[in-house]
């Protein structure tokens, strides 16, 4: 009953918005009624500038994180992977606002750095090379969603699953992203210090 209780409380603190919490208290609005109308860092860098990004990305980071952490103290390296997927599975689908909620890459980078900080400077690169060289964040993605489970089962199986259960979630949640990519319709990044 402990582990179904920690899987809970994972989910419930991946479901805090820090996006439309932090634009709220800025008084930039409602998040979802701007941009793409996601709550999660690359639209608050429409609204919000690249310092408001920045801070959601790290506080959402810092929720699977301390997800990860939790369930590692109490069980292990692998049931502190799916506490993360768990709090990802938050993020994406709040329960506080009606299940509509980010896309989990964030979630995704904070799960490789407690599980792996070799693994999360490696794939950080990556996204970097490739989103600043295309212009594209969505494209950078995905080409962590690709290396994000080899890393994982490298270092452990039931990581690797969860991971891998995370990437599949967060492609799912790509869709669309996918389809413009593809019809060369996705929106450029747009770096913005301040707004």
């Amino acid at each position: 009953m402990m582990y179904v209780f920690i899987l809970v409380i994972s989910y419930l603190l991946g479901s805090i918005p820090m996006g439309l919490l932090q634009t709220r208290l800025a008084g930039k609005g409602d998040l979802r009624k701007v941009g793409s109308g996601n709550i999660g860092a690359t639209n608050v860098m429409r609204v919000g500038g690249l310092r408001m990004a920045a801070l959601t990305w790290a506080l959402d980071m810092a929720k699977v994180i301390i997800a990860v952490l939790v369930g590692k103290a109490y069980g292990s390296i692998g049931f502190g992977a799916w506490c993360g997927f768990a709090a990802i599975v938050g993020h994406c689908f709040p329960v506080w606002l009606k299940f509509h909620g980010g896309k989990g890459v964030s979630g995704l980078f904070g799960m490789l750095m407690a599980i792996s900080p070799l693994s999360f400077i490696f794939i950080g690169i990556e996204w970097l090379i490739v989103a600043l060289s295309s212009g594209y964040s969505s494209l950078g993605a995905m080409v962590v969603f690709l290396l994000a489970p080899i890393f994982g089962f490298v270092l452990d199986f039931q990581v690797g699953l969860a991971l891998l259960a995370t990437v599949i979630l967060c492609v799912i949640r790509h869709r669309q992203n996918i389809v413009r990519l593809i019809h060369g319709d996705e929106s450029h990044i747009e770096w913005k210090w301040k707004k």
